[in-house]
């Protein structure tokens, strides 16, 4: 815990104010956790303390261990189509297999270093990855807003949308119509407290403010509509593996299924950590560590018969919005969720579905960034933006992995004009009291984890001259890289000088 308690740089904090702080943010990481956890459970076919052991796990064993230590790991919505299929396909049973050896695969990764890799896939692939997902999880979960199931597939739920909503009686007021008015009540109370909130309770997440406003109609009512299930004690949530566990792992299936989960989570794990990073002027992501972290989660997720883990940006932005300055806020969150569940179970029985699926639609909402394709757009063309749009595309009509493999092949196309010269030179050197790094050739997502290493060595604080003369040309996944770790070294006051960037993206680099 050495490197956990150390203050930020260049910020002297006594070690109790540490613990003042990272306590309040654990508070309200606990309350941003509880409800998303036992809705993603939900939307990936399983029972939600399902969730909640995930979110256990990854707050007290994954936050000891992680490599980015105010992230926040738990189920992630970028998941739960993935799970809902493999539950729906192959059963909650080879879900335990699954997860260990995906857990195993993000060890061996971490270990042999390869989480620098995770890095270089295409943001377009990644963001567009994700407006699929959060498309699946508005579809999927829009039927739950009725009490009902989702159906099979994502164009299956969306076909069937329109008769939900013309099935409806005001005058048979029966369960779906007031499983749709707890729904709706979960959703404009969520929506309400986000815009008009008091200053003294900004940190109170919207999404708790929903569901509790959900749950107590339906209390006050006595709504006769679908709620939470959850067992009298959380260790019989615990599900071991079954016999014949060790022969899944023959069956291809089974596999690739577990390097899927394992090349998704990483992902979403390693951006999310990133991201993070972008926030705060703390302890930067070892992200071998954090891979290594992660796949020891799902180790265990899987032996427990729990969903698989993620970082997760939701809870970690929230973690450090609160105010948090170490690992202790991940690891207390765990901790509160753990006592809530063996405490107060019967709290949790209270909880109607309808307000859980109404979080997660609005949750799947937000991750359709349009914004983030405008962004594409404005600064790198319209090949970044057709490589998003086809993931979103795919990963909704067909499924996750396909969609993701087809926006990794569309951004091979980028290469193309460059295929004779894809050699990238970095070359480093002390001048006086600036680290001078120049680049020489083409910068392209297959350099990338060279040129991240060598980025992420520059010392702290130290003015830096990049020198981009001889860079013929420029990615749109490195370009985003450049700018973020230019941003970045601005942001701490130390100043960059970048020499030749003129023309092209170089020129939105300089800027």
């Amino acid at each position: 815990m050495t490197q956990a308690m150390s203050a930020r740089p260049g910020v002297s904090v006594p070690r109790l104010q540490f613990l003042g702080r990272d306590l309040t943010a654990s508070i309200v990481v606990f309350l941003v956790a509880m409800p998303l956890c036992m809705g993603i459970a939900i939307a990936s076919g399983v029972p939600p303390e399902k969730g909640l052991i995930t979110g256990i796990i990854g707050g007290i064993v994954v936050g000891a261990l992680a490599g980015s230590p105010l992230q926040v790991s738990g189920p992630a919505a970028g998941l739960a189509v993935i799970v809902f299929e493999l539950v729906r396909d192959q059963g909650f049973s080879a879900l335990g297999p699954i997860l260990i050896l995906a857990g195993a695969i993000q060890v061996v990764a971490g270990v042999f270093r390869l989480g620098g890799w995770f890095r270089a896939i295409s943001p377009a692939v990644v963001h567009g990855m994700l407006a699929g997902i959060g498309v699946l999880i508005v579809v999927g979960q829009f039927h739950v807003l009725f009490d009902a199931k989702p159906l099979s597939s994502g164009p299956a739920n969306l076909a069937a949308m329109p008769g939900r909503l013309l099935g409806l009686s005001l005058s048979n007021m029966a369960a779906a119509e007031l499983a749709f008015i707890v729904a709706l009540v979960t959703i404009g109370a969520m929506l309400a407290w986000e815009k008009w909130r008091p200053a003294a309770l900004r940190l109170m997440p919207g999404a708790l403010v929903g569901v509790v406003a959900g749950t107590l109609l339906t209390v006050a009512l006595g709504l006769d509509v679908a709620k939470v299930q959850v067992p009298a004690s959380i260790t019989a949530a615990i599900s071991l593996p079954e016999s014949g566990f060790w022969a899944k792992w023959l069956d291809p299936s089974v596999i690739a299924a577990a390097v899927a989960i394992a090349f998704i989570a990483s992902a979403e794990t390693l951006l999310s950590a990133a991201a993070v990073d972008k926030m705060h002027d703390g302890v930067r992501t070892d992200y071998n560590k954090e891979l290594r972290a992660q796949g020891i989660g799902n180790l265990l997720c899987g032996a427990a018969g729990a969903l698989p883990m993620t970082g997760v940006i939701v809870r970690s932005s929230a973690n450090v919005q609160a105010g948090a300055i170490t690992r202790a806020s991940a690891i207390l969150h765990g901790v509160w969720i753990l006592g809530f569940v063996a405490l107060l179970p019967w709290l949790l029985r209270e909880i109607p579905m309808a307000a859980l699926g109404a979080i997660l639609v609005v949750t799947g909402w937000r991750l359709v960034s349009l914004t983030h394709a405008k962004h594409l757009l404005r600064d790198h063309g319209p090949l970044p933006v057709v490589i998003w749009a086809a993931t979103l595309i795919m990963v909704v009509a067909t499924d996750l992995l396909t969609g993701v493999l087809v926006g990794i092949g569309l951004t091979l196309l980028e290469l193309a004009p460059h295929l004779r010269r894809l050699r990238l030179g970095v070359e480093e050197q002390p001048e006086g009291e600036t680290h001078r790094i120049a680049l020489d050739g083409t910068a392209t997502f297959v350099t990338l984890p060279k040129l991240s290493a060598t980025l992420d060595r520059v010392p702290a604080g130290k003015p830096v001259r990049l020198d981009v003369t001889r860079l013929a040309a420029v990615d749109h996944t490195t370009a985003e890289l450049l700018r973020d770790w230019l941003q970045r070294r601005r942001a701490s006051g130390t100043p960059v000088e970048l020499l030749g960037g003129d023309s092209g993206r170089l020129a939105t680099l300089a800027h």
